[in-house]
């Protein structure tokens, strides 16, 4: 089968960064699906992988976690899916990922593709969706309020691909007053578009700007981008007993500011129940039928942002590169072999 992979961390300017290779098709096993990809989505992530996980000597890294496609078989023991079915995932941490024809996936990080959307609309959804689901409700837990606080939550960094989505399902999901940061133009108009009530720029001071608003100091903070530049900043805006999450990976985070506001730090990485095969690692798939459920009802939008053609290795540059200026609106598709 067509993928493409590497074998030595690389910058994406090197020849060798990515690369057309063929591998074997791969046969499920247990509870696995084999499923053949129509579309993906590039993530940060795969970024970071490329340049820093170096496979074992002789062997390729297939990077990508994002997917949509047709189940072509099972496992002895799948019984959530069958051959024909349409599915849409972000699985797991594993040595190959969705930048190929097929791939295998666990049956309980897959869930049933929206009816409404073509592949690509559905790919660029799974990983940002899960991350964001699980932020907001199983981390954040935004539903519980905070005594004392404004019923408001800032995203920062609410035009890329996770913050895309918390957008809406902030929206759309609770009573939460929605608060995003964007600091161009362009990106301002995407992230009122998916429904955010204000927006504030992250060049500038936070916490000032969201005082401006004169709503008082937000209960919940969300961070995708950026967290230890902001982190002074946040630590002043959140609300006394408030709760704040992060997703990306600073090098050093010092959170003792937030003590005497008695404010809780929540991490989130989606990739926790399937590495640890948690007893609720059912709950991503759950949580992926429920967002098929809101977007062919017509309450949740795809993020996709734009279509880089074909899955090879010169598409899959181009996207890598956009990523990494940090300038991506929404999420990167690629469609079909």
């Amino acid at each position: 089968m067509r993928a493409v992979g590497y074998q030595i961390p690389a910058p994406i300017t090197d020849e060798a960064s990515l690369v057309d290779i063929d591998l074997p098709k791969p046969e499920p096993k247990g509870r696995q699906l084999l499923v053949e990809v129509k579309a993906i989505s590039v993530n940060p992530a795969d970024t970071k992988i490329r340049k820093s996980a170096k496979p074992e000597a002789g062997s390729w890294r297939v990077l990508g976690w994002d997917a949509a496609g047709r189940v072509v078989a099972t496992g002895s023991d799948a019984s959530l899916f069958k051959p024909g079915d349409d599915v849409f995932y972000s699985g797991a941490l594993a040595p190959q990922g969705t930048n190929a024809e097929f791939h295998l996936v666990d049956e309980r990080l897959v869930g049933r593709k929206p009816g409404t959307l073509d592949y690509a609309q559905a790919a660029a959804l799974p990983l940002t969706a899960v991350t964001a689901f699980e932020a907001l409700f199983d981390r954040l837990d935004v539903k519980k309020p905070v005594t004392a606080a404004a019923n408001a939550i800032l995203i920062i960094g609410g035009a890329g691909g996770v913050g895309s989505i918390a957008v809406q399902l902030a929206r759309q999901l609770t009573d939460l007053t929605v608060i995003a940061t964007a600091s161009r133009p362009e990106t301002r108009d995407w992230v009122l578009g998916l429904g955010a009530h204000h927006v504030v720029d992250h060049s500038k001071p936070l916490a000032a700007e969201v005082a401006a608003l004169r709503i008082g100091a937000p209960a919940f903070v969300f961070s995708t981008t950026n967290t230890d530049k902001h982190l002074a900043e946040i630590a002043e805006l959140i609300a006394p007993q408030g709760r704040f999450g992060l997703i990306d990976n600073p090098p050093t985070l010092d959170i003792n500011p937030f003590m005497r506001k008695s404010v809780s730090v929540h991490w989130e990485l989606m990739f926790t129940r399937s590495l640890f095969e948690t007893p609720d690692m059912a709950a991503q798939g759950e949580h992926l039928n429920e967002l098929a459920r809101l977007v062919d009802a017509g309450t949740i939008c795809t993020t996709l942002g734009e279509t880089f053609g074909r899955i090879n290795a010169a598409n899959l540059k181009r996207a890598h590169a956009l990523i990494e200026t940090g300038k991506a609106k929404g999420k990167i598709v690629l469609e079909g072999f």
